[in-house]
């Protein structure tokens, strides 16, 4: 297939958040929320008035997911939370890294069967201390993988028996056999590998056709993934460290792009002036609804 190369996303809100992540559309309000993770905060932006509101929050948020019961389930440097999108007050519900002082909650999605999927990370990323667990809707939670420094994407194939995750510290995407309702995955496989100048794979989602979507951290792009891990459209920001990104909008055809400024120095900000902005791109392909977190 022909590599397809895209002009610039527009910018749909222009900021300098530290550090852009966790964008999740939420149908119920046509509202895309996305946090600031070094900022505290969590943003819900709303395409029909292009308004984004800004909510203080106590704590490192690190990714959010609307929930059946109302708010948001959220990953959080404490464990999994509750979030109440008004006021920014956090409901905790277990850590399961509470002993573990350096690691913090790092991306998170939820799967077919409404578990809330998240992975840790090393703050420091220089230890392999980062796992992936599943949180339930009784609260349960289960260690799915872990022995990574930086655990991102996930993100779940159509039927939900895939789930890709980004392996950020060494340059790849994975991809493991999920079972939702068991919560359990099999052996992973390596996707695709990241090229050195492409920058690392950081979050990831997944379109109806079941191709992969990749937000590359210094590397100034989205990257469109055949299921067979081939390359098909390349999408460059006008910024270097892009996040993560999201379908949304009523047709969820509207890809929203979160990206960081979290460790530029100054040179590089005056070079790249919109690092920390929102940014969407009409696809011309539809995503996927995210499930609701059952609990």
């Amino acid at each position: 297939m022909q590599l397809r190369c895209d002009p610039f996303p527009n910018t749909a809100w222009e900021g300098n958040a530290l550090l852009g992540e966790g964008a999740i559309w939420d149908a119920r309000s046509d509202t895309l929320y996305w946090v600031d993770i070094k900022g505290k905060a969590l943003h819900a932006f709303s395409p029909e008035n292009q308004s984004n509101r800004r909510v203080e929050l106590p704590i490192e948020v690190a990714a959010v997911a609307p929930r059946a019961a109302g708010g948001l389930v959220a990953a959080t440097r404490d464990g999994f939370a509750i979030l109440n999108p008004e006021n920014g007050s956090l409901t905790f519900l277990v850590d399961p890294e509470a002993h573990l002082h350096e690691n913090r909650f790092n991306d998170g999605a939820v799967d077919v069967s409404g578990n809330f999927v998240a992975g840790s990370m090393h703050d420091q990323e220089t230890d392999a201390s980062g796992t992936v667990y599943c949180l339930d809707a009784e609260g349960g939670v289960t260690t799915l993988f872990g022995g990574y420094v930086v655990c991102n994407g996930p993100a779940f194939s159509p039927d939900g028996r895939i789930l890709y995750f980004s392996n950020s510290h060494e340059r790849e995407i994975l991809a493991f056999p999920y079972e939702p309702d068991q919560r359990c995955v099999g052996e992973a496989r390596v996707f695709a590998k990241i090229a050195e100048d492409e920058g690392y794979p950081d979050g990831l989602t997944v379109d109806e056709e079941g191709f992969v979507w990749c937000a590359h951290w210094d590397g100034g792009r989205i990257t469109r993934f055949s299921p067979d891990g081939e390359i098909l459209r390349v999408i460059d920001l006008p910024v270097p460290r892009v996040t993560r990104c999201a379908f949304g909008g009523a047709r969820y055809n509207e890809l929203y792009i979160t990206t960081a400024c979290w460790g530029l120095n100054e040179a590089q900000l005056k070079q790249h002036p919109l690092s920390g902005s929102l940014f969407v791109v009409d696809a011309g392909i539809k995503g996927l609804p995210s499930p609701l977190f059952a609990g």
